[in-house]
């Protein structure tokens, strides 16, 4: 999945009320121009609808904006401000691999040690695989694993336990031979979240709140959802539902906090910020010392923001062409790459109901976070490449809500005429090779478990044994495939089933797969293979 200059003074009340702007005269660091934040953001939260944004941006070691927009839950008053939480998801894995720094600072693992040195009961598919894997692999996102491989161990929220996500990693298929392409993964994140707990003979939230978030002051940041109980600052999850916006539920991932883990708000994460561009280094802190309060080594700062695995760039055309980037990487916790000569340190996180990023810009001293409550990464494009060049060059702005608006509009138009099209070319009239009671029963993935398909009346449905909220109605589609609508209609993961019978007639495998491409790669339904559980013979 994953900055406001000094020269211009922005003012808010706790509660998030109008922005006021002023000119100061232009310094090296600062554009002359005053600048409106608030009217862009409401401008995005309009063109992507968006209920709420919180913003936050540090500069030359100053935060110069830490503030909220819009509502916390659609249809109430509640405004969004600098304290009001947020889920920020895999933009917990910097904390994550700050916590690791720590522990190699303190000698007590090394990045290159292998993992099973740390969890002697580590196995990946490959058994070569399992020897190798070092601490470093596990942030690094080259094992070898498919794009979001596994996260139906996590996501939506199941009742697997962190042990039993590590445990099944064994059984998941790589996708590329070992170190050798980039695919963005979570499944390894958990794993080295379990390492950090074994380490400091405590949970990994625990953890990060003793070791960085009491330290930085990040006093309201948490570490799960359950933490936030009793707190009314805390917005609400909002997902499309039918191209609607809508307020949702928020998805428990508490056996995925080394990936998802955090919770925060606008005040907390301009302090995380100041730290990662001081080099771990916390302002005006000392320790019993006397010398200055430091979390990790300026040397660890540079191995996280070191290219560790290369990405490809991607290539936007037309009006887009200026956001194309000279080179492309991973580090430990961190995307890297460019934007107008300067290095970019940056993240995204993304779970049901909640967008962020974090960009950090060490040249300009510049660091910004936008939290949201909703699903757009247009509304993030929009404000990143706004405030990168308000906040690095000063220069004349380009419209980029309005690009990237018209962008995300014309490909989701696209895809939903591929859909219609895809429809309309069924065999409509093609029926399916068994009866209805035939596809029922107990269907076995060597990684995920057990899938149910069982009759309710006419309606036939499917559930995933481990994923409450996976149970939706099939329909069929054409031959023998159908099409599950989840009953989340926000998860916009409805998926094609396809049933393959032997040469009997019994139904020896079960696939599926995304009906739209919009889907979110963590419902990586295509990596499933089910087979049907045969029903135990009875001894006579």
């Amino acid at each position: 999945m994953k900055h406001i200059a000094a020269a211009i003074l922005i003012a808010f009340s706790a509660a998030g009320a109008q922005a006021q702007t002023t000119t100061a005269p232009a310094t090296a660091s600062a554009p002359a121009a005053a600048f409106d934040l608030e009217q862009d953001v409401n401008r995005v939260m309009k063109a992507f609808d968006v209920p709420g944004i919180a913003i936050a941006v540090v500069k030359d070691g100053k935060v110069v904006a830490a503030r909220g927009f819009g509502v916390r839950k659609l249809g109430e008053p509640a405004r969004v401000d600098g304290q009001t939480l947020f889920e920020i998801a895999s933009n917990s894995k910097a904390f994550t691999a700050a916590a690791l720094a720590m522990l190699v600072d303190e000698g007590k693992l090394k990045w290159d040690d292998p993992v099973v040195k740390h969890l002697p009961d580590f196995q990946m598919y490959d058994a070569y695989v399992t020897r190798e894997m070092t601490v470093r692999d596990l942030l690094t996102h080259r094992s070898g694993l498919g794009l979001g491989a596994g996260d139906l161990l996590w996501w939506p929220t199941t009742n697997f336990s962190t042990d039993e996500i590590i445990e099944r990693l064994r059984y998941v298929k790589p996708a590329t031979s070992f170190r050798s392409a980039y695919a963005y993964d979570n499944l390894l994140y958990i794993v080295a979240g379990k390492i950090i707990a074994q380490k400091s003979g405590k949970t990994w939230g625990a953890t990060v709140r003793e070791r960085i978030l009491t330290p930085v002051g990040m006093n309201t940041t948490t570490t799960s959802l359950a933490e936030n109980a009793g707190n009314p600052n805390a917005s609400n999850a909002h997902s499309k539902i039918n191209d609607k916006i809508a307020a949702v539920k928020s998805m428990p991932v508490d056996n995925a906090v080394g990936a998802v883990g955090i919770n925060t708000n606008a005040d907390d994460i301009a302090k995380w910020m100041k730290v990662l561009l001081d080099g771990g280094r916390i302002d005006g802190a000392k320790g019993a010392d006397g010398k200055e309060l430091r979390l990790w080594s300026e040397a660890q700062s540079r191995e996280m923001w070191t290219a560790q695995t290369p990405m490809k760039v991607g290539m936007p055309k037309g009006p887009l062409a200026a956001t194309r980037a000279n080179f492309a990487a991973y580090g430990l916790g961190f995307q890297l790459r460019d934007y107008k000569g300067q290095l970019v340190a940056m993240h995204g996180g993304a779970l049901q109901g909640f967008y962020s990023r974090v960009l950090l810009v060490p040249e300009s001293k510049l660091g910004v976070a936008i939290l949201t409550n909703a699903e757009s990464g247009g509304a993030l494009n929009a404000l990143q490449y706004r405030l990168l060049d308000q906040y690095m060059t000063g220069s004349a702005p380009t419209d980029w809500i309005k690009l990237i608006a018209d962008n995300e509009d014309q490909k989701h138009a696209e895809e939903l005429a591929r859909l219609k099209k895809t429809s309309a070319t069924r065999v409509a009239a093609s029926k399916p090779s068994l009866a209805l009671a035939e596809y029922e029963g107990q269907y076995l993935d060597p990684w995920y478990g057990v899938m149910n398909i069982k009759r309710d009346g006419k309606k036939m449905i499917l559930s995933f044994s481990r994923t409450p909220d996976l149970t939706g109605e099939m329909e069929h589609f054409q031959h023998d495939t159908f099409i599950v609508r989840w009953k989340e209609r926000n998860f916009n993961a409805d998926s094609y089933v396809t049933f393959a019978l032997d040469h009997d007639g019994s139904i020896e495998h079960v696939k599926m797969k995304a009906v739209s491409t919009e889907t979110d790669f963590s419902y990586d339904f295509h990596d499933l293979l089910f087979t049907p559980v045969k029903p135990a013979k009875t001894k006579l």
